[in-house]
Order: structure tokens, then C-alpha cells, then sequence
């Protein structure tokens, strides 16, 4: 393994950002590790391959690999009506005429519990909804499941963790299962991720980073900031050894047939010129090839991002337990490793 402690250009990015976490590159024979900062900044713990990292919206991809089993089990069609799906919940105010392809695809026009446009502090979410009382999707439905419309289904893109909800609802109506036992089940343990887990906040397991925010006079956890569970939207707990293993079981097909592997990485919905969204994942093209798959996170505490390069068989993991630096150090890592 190539120790990336010893490349400077990684050094001198990871110092710029004031990066915490670890990176982690393997394609063909080559592997590389780099770590900055600790786990625990009190007790000066150092991280390694399989500490566990929270990686927020980056967990959206086993969401949707979890509504493809589904779709592969023949209990579910992506253009199938969520009204259909999940008779008993009800959203008053919703456009009969949502699919799962628009929840995965972020084009249904449906509510968020966390809308940008009118929030900007995650935090104050929880006067309305205590975090500690947050353990499962159906917790979060009195945030949103109410809200009017914001646009017709299928006619723009607009990201929105509401929908991931929704489709966490279905995987559990459909399955006869728990979300989280779902996903542990039919992504986890097939591909061989030891590590990964949706955890509570007071039950974490060892070897897990802390979440740190940034404040005038120093850093504080996460703990009072996230729900004490993550669930269908985000918030596993994911090491970066174990993220590799799911981009290796996602494209050799130990998950998913072929054919709906390639559903699940179509570019759907072109975001702008150079980007696209499948269901549950990002695309960067170019021209009309795709150059990389990725998966990002952002949460007060947690930055996360991850890349499959479809050419080389490459994967990128960087996970952070400060609110941003790992764009910066995947943009350094690609620009540099040969």
C-alpha cells in the first residue's frame, strides 16, 4: 500500500482545508491511505482503514439499490405511484401522480422536511421535532408530509431528502422488513461491509469518529445536531475499506442483476452540462461519457465523498468528521495519482 502521508500535495491540500479523516484510493494493484486529525479530539485518537465515519446524503445510493432489489424481487416497478405503495400514510397535499422514479430522481415536486430555500440552519429542525425522538423515516413524516407542492412531478430536479424518506416507507411496506435490517441484509453483508451500520448516537460501536463543528472557541460534537438514528436518507456509519467493497459489489453485479444495475447508474436527469443523476447517484461526464460515479454527504459534523471511475476500476473514499474538506482532497487525489 502506498502510503499518501508521503505525498505533499496531499499534505499541503489536507493543511490548506484544515481536513479531518481519512482517504483511501485502490484500483488494480495499487492501494493507497491517508489520514489528518482524530477520531477523538479529547483523547487524541488516530484514525485507520476501518473507523467508521457518519457519511450523511451518501448513503442515498444504498436507498436506491435497496427500491432496485425491490424491483428485482418483482414486488415493485420505478414508475409505480408512492399513493399505490403506501396506501396507509397520508399526504393530503401530494401530486397523485409521484413515482418512485421521481423520488429517486429528485423530480417529484414533493416537500422536504429540510427546505434550503427557506432554512439554512439544519440545527433548528429539531426545536420543532426533538433529534433524540428521531430513530425511523416514519418519525420524520410531521416535518413535511403535510407542505403543499413545490412544483409538478417530473418537471425539474430539485434535490430532496424528504423523498429518500418515502422510498425508506416503501422499502419496509413492501419488504416486511426494517429498513435498516432490509439494507444490512440485501447491500451490507453481500459485499462484505464489516463496519458499515445505521447506528444510534448513544450507541455507537468502537472505532467511530466523532462529529466535530467548528465554533469561536473550538470544536464541539454533533451529537445535539443530527437525528440519534440515520435511516433511508442518510446518516450510516460507513468505514472507507468498507465503501470500496460497495463500489465492487454495485459493478461486478453481487447485488444487483445487470440489467437493473444498469437502471440504477442511467443518466437519468442531466443536472447541468457536466453532471447527471441516476437513481441515488451523481455522474460526471464527458461529452456523453461517463468519466466517474459519486456519491457526496453533508451534515453539521460530517463531509463525505466517494468516486468510481468506470475506465480504470478505480475508487476514491474520503470521509471527514469536520463539516467540509473531502471535495478538496478527492480534487487533489485526481489530479495527482498516477
Amino acid at each position: 500500500m502506498r502510503q499518501m502521508k508521503e505525498m505533499h500535495w496531499l499534505q499541503e491540500m489536507a493543511e490548506k482545508v484544515d481536513f479531518s479523516g481519512t482517504a483511501y484510493v485502490e484500483g488494480g494493484q495499487e492501494q493507497g491511505f491517508f489520514q489528518r486529525g482524530y477520531r477523538n479530539k479529547q483523547e487524541k485518537l488516530l484514525f485507520d482503514k476501518h473507523t467508521r465515519f457518519g457519511i450523511a446524503s451518501g448513503a442515498k445510493i444504498f436507498t436506491a439499490v435497496a427500491i432496485a432489489k425491490l424491483v428485482e424481487q418483482r414486488k415493485l416497478t420505478f414508475n409505480k405511484k408512492i399513493k399505490e405503495c403506501l396506501a396507509a400514510v397520508e399526504f393530503p397535499n401530494f401530486h397523485p401522480d409521484i413515482t418512485i422514479h421521481h423520488l429517486l430522481t429528485h423530480t417529484s415536486g414533493m416537500p422536504d422536511y429540510f427546505d434550503e430555500e427557506e432554512m439554512d440552519d439544519f440545527e433548528a429542525l429539531w426545536q420543532q421535532l426533538p433529534m433524540y425522538r428521531v430513530r425511523s423515516g416514519s418519525d420524520f413524516l410531521p416535518l413535511f408530509q403535510e407542505k403543499p407542492m413545490k412544483f409538478l412531478p417530473g418537471k425539474q430536479f430539485y434535490y430532496n431528502n424528504g423523498a429518500f424518506i418515502v422510498l425508506g416507507l416503501v422499502v419496509e411496506e413492501l419488504s416486511g422488513e426494517s429498513f435498516t435490517a432490509f439494507v444490512q441484509k440485501h447491500i451490507f453483508n453481500p459485499a462484505g461491509m464489516t463496519e458499515a451500520g445505521y447506528f444510534s448516537f448513544n450507541k455507537l460501536p468502537g472505532n467511530t469518529a466523532t462529529g466535530y463543528i467548528k465554533e469561536d472557541d473550538g470544536y464541539r460534537s454533533n451529537i445535539y445536531a443530527l437525528p440519534v438514528r440515520g435511516g433511508a436518507d442518510g446518516g450510516v456509519y460507513v468505514s472507507v475499506s468498507d465503501m470500496a467493497r460497495f463500489w465492487d459489489a454495485l459493478f461486478q453485479h453481487k447485488l444487483l442483476s445487470a440489467e437493473v444495475t444498469e437502471q440504477l447508474l442511467y443518466p437519468h436527469i442531466e443536472v447541468d452540462k457536466e453532471s447527471s443523476y441516476g437513481y441515488g447517484v451523481w455522474m460526471k461526464r464527458d461529452a456523453a461519457k461517463i468519466k466517474k460515479y459519486y456519491v457526496v454527504g453533508f451534515d453539521p459534523g460530517v463531509s463525505f465523498h466517494s468516486a468510481y471511475n468506470p475506465e480504470t476500476g478505480q475508487k476514491v473514499v474520503v470521509a471527514s468528521n469536520h463539516d467540509a474538506g473531502p471535495y478538496y482532497i478527492v480534487q487533489a487525489i485526481e489530479a495527482n495519482w498516477g
